[in-house]
């Protein structure tokens, strides 16, 4: 057994793990922020974002199980009834900006130091993160009655986002 951080075994350094593990709770904030809703579905996207990273605890990849479960211990873990706090970006246009460039930065990382597998399992766990934020709350509408499942500003985040990791 080694005392080395799990990082450090996966072959990061800790400026790249902290890229690793804080994009997925970025990409939770910038699809949640993609499309302007009250707080009731800003809470419901939270909670569905906060799941699927938790979900990544389950995930067959050494490497998002790890991220997952640093983030998770960070955060908060749904099972327990914890909640994110909702973060409103100042300039959501901005700020999805960043993460997508950041998105950009962590595949060009993976494609670099781990294996094909390990890369498109995190990089389709932030899709799918991304993909669940979107969907959980329809906007529009009223009480709670019609509206878009998916704005297109949420399907353009979670598009480009696919595209930037090529999932």
């Amino acid at each position: 057994m080694t005392d080395l951080p799990l990082s450090t075994e996966l072959g990061f350094t800790d400026s790249e793990w902290g890229l690793l593990v804080g994009l997925p709770q970025s990409v939770l904030t910038a699809a949640s922020a993609a499309e302007h809703d009250g707080t009731r579905r800003t809470l419901a996207e939270n909670a569905a974002g906060l799941e699927a990273i938790a979900e990544g605890r389950e995930s067959p990849s050494p490497l998002v199980t790890a991220v997952a479960g640093e983030l998770v211990a960070r955060v908060g873990d749904p099972e327990s009834g914890e909640e994110l706090p909702s973060i409103s970006p100042a300039d959501p246009v901005a700020y999805a900006k960043d993460v997508l460039a950041r998105a950009g930065e962590a595949a060009a990382l993976l494609a670099a130091k781990s294996s094909e597998g390990e890369a498109g399992a995190y990089k389709h766990w932030l899709v799918t993160i991304a993909e669940q934020v979107v969907t959980a709350a329809p906007s529009g509408g009223i009480l709670g009655i019609g509206g878009d499942v998916v704005t297109d500003s949420e399907r353009t985040f979670r598009d480009q986002l696919s595209a930037v990791l090529n999932d």
